[in-house]
């Protein structure tokens, strides 16, 4: 079934970065947060429906698996705290409380039943009426050493200075889960693009920026890809994306049972 809550609360964060090679210098219409749950029988339509959308480029789409029904039964294991906490402070800043699982957060700014097709390209086309939704190219690189991270000058449309954040976001392009118990219980349900970590680069203020992040720093476990988030507001007050992008780096279905990803 659909499982709403109403709450609100701040935004935890986790670290972690990932390594290999490749480049990608994306322009996509729109950022697509799934907040989802292993415990939710209505989550599955929604999980693969996230996937479809993860193999169009025009999107970059992420999964960020919650731990708000924990206590029905079964654990989620791809959980994060601070996801939860980000969907609470989307829906606080909207003003509609509205707490469920699966919603699809559009752009920041929208949500609608993360298992609608039709609702979400309705939120992608209604958001996109604002011409400063996703207006802010992101160009990814990693190679050798380093992993690299430039934003171009925000748009006439952006008036100066923007007040934004940018966040590195590593994945696990796929995970599949057999899960043991709770509505699902018996399923093995694969997950995309799944959010494993959250790392502030720093603010965007509207000119041209650059981040360069040691190899060094990448933690063990199956991340094969990063999205940049580039987003106004606060990780407490997330606002409108002014811009995204996501570099894969391969293609692999993981089991969570061998899953060793260690996120703060």
């Amino acid at each position: 079934m659909q499982r709403r809550r109403f709450a609100s609360a701040s935004l935890l964060v986790g670290l972690a970065l990932f390594a290999s090679y490749g480049v990608a210098a994306a322009a996509p219409r729109a950022l697509l947060e799934l907040f989802t749950s292993q415990g939710c029988s209505s989550c599955p339509p929604a999980d693969k429906l996230l996937g479809e959308f993860a193999a169009e480029p025009s999107v970059v789409a992420l999964s960020l698996p919650i731990d708000m029904w924990d206590y029905l039964g079964w654990k989620d294991t791809l959980a994060l705290p601070g996801h939860t906490l980000r969907q609470r402070a989307y829906a606080r800043l909207r003003g509609d409380r509205q707490v469920y699982t699966p919603q699809m957060v559009v752009n920041g700014v929208t949500h609608v039943v993360g298992s609608d097709r039709a609702a979400i390209e309705n939120a992608i086309a209604q958001t996109d009426r604002d011409t400063t939704v996703m207006s802010v190219p992101v160009l990814l690189s990693a190679a050798g050493n380093d992993f690299s991270v430039t934003l171009k000058p925000a748009p006439a449309a952006l008036a100066e200075p923007v007040d934004a954040e940018v966040w590195l976001c590593p994945l696990s392009s796929a995970i599949a889960v057999p899960i043991g118990r709770g509505e699902n219980g018996g399923r093995t349900i694969t997950y995309r693009n799944v959010v494993r970590g959250w790392h502030k680069l720093g603010a965007y203020s509207g000119t041209e920026a650059t981040w360069s992040v040691p190899m060094s720093q990448i933690v063990e476990g199956h991340i094969d890809g990063a999205a940049i988030i580039v987003q106004k507001g606060s990780r407490e007050k997330p606002g409108l994306v002014l811009g995204a992008a996501l570099l894969p780096i391969g293609q692999q279905i993981t089991d969570d049972r061998q899953r060793t990803t260690k996120v703060h």
